[in-house]
């Protein structure tokens, strides 16, 4: 399957000169996710937020062909988009789905990628390929709806989401907003991929986000990730769940940063 070129949003940063940053998203989810992240990080980087097939805004959304997808497509995706602008070498961030892509571009794209920093990120499916083949399933069949109240223990604590029922109601309005395919064909990707034997490819400096909570990508799974990139450093956040980006800004806007910064100067 060709490339897609993505939906994408680029923030100028402080000139025209300024490092590339890109941002990959959890699956079911827009760019918007990253709203708290961006103005901070647009203060030296310039930003590009992509938005995987079949997702974004309703109206506004990539292209979604049939699926199943593979992790190696969206990575070849991002490249293609990333192309389109011009930018031959950049930093990259992801959450999730956006992290198993950011590994599969380091390794396989490595002197495009300056620097990485993965969050609540995954090697293999959890916790099986099962709940994902069965998701793709649901969602072809009965819509967004069918998984929308499934995915809130998965994403954030109990504390939060009932602290902050605003801010989850604005994640579930971008879940039920993404086209059924790209979230079935999405999903089937993370079902197929095993990253682990790509681990000591990635030679970008490295950063790996857990949240303390996390039920979907727990802070095991971040430390085998650890261990599998040389001088990578594992930092844990506490009191967050998967989407510890969006549940707990400060301490990972601040982690991205640090890390970002000092590997992009």
């Amino acid at each position: 399957m060709p490339p897609v070129s993505l939906v994408s949003s680029l923030e100028e940063g402080p000139s025209q000169d300024a490092p590339v940053l890109v941002l990959g998203n959890p699956i079911g989810t827009t760019r918007a996710v990253w709203k708290y992240q961006v103005p901070a990080l647009a203060r030296h980087f310039r930003v590009l937020r992509l938005e995987w097939r079949g997702h974004g805004a309703p109206g506004a959304q990539s292209p979604a062909p049939a699926g199943p997808y593979t992790i190696a497509e969206l990575g070849a995706d991002v490249l293609a988009t990333v192309n389109r602008y011009g930018f031959t070498s950049f930093a990259y961030a992801g959450v999730s789905l956006g992290g198993m892509v950011g590994l599969w571009l380091a390794a396989n794209a490595p002197e495009r990628i300056t620097s990485l920093a993965v969050c609540c990120t995954v090697l293999t499916p959890l916790p099986s390929a099962d709940l994902w083949h069965d998701r793709a399933r649901l969602v072809r069949a009965g819509g967004m709806d069918a998984i929308a109240d499934t995915v809130v223990p998965r994403w954030f604590t109990p504390s939060f989401v009932a602290r902050h029922p605003d801010e989850v109601g604005a994640v579930l309005t971008m879940l039920r907003g993404t086209a059924p395919e790209g979230y079935a064909a999405c999903g089937e990707a993370i079902a197929s991929m095993d990253l682990r034997p790509l681990l000591p490819s990635v030679k970008a400096p490295t950063l790996v986000l857990a949240g303390a909570e996390d039920p979907a990508a727990p802070p095991w799974s971040g430390a085998i990730t650890a261990r599998g990139i040389t001088g990578s450093r594992l930092t844990v956040i506490r009191g967050t769940s998967h989407f510890a980006h969006y549940e707990t800004p400060g301490p990972v806007t601040d982690a991205l940063l640090r890390h970002l910064l000092t590997t992009n100067r």
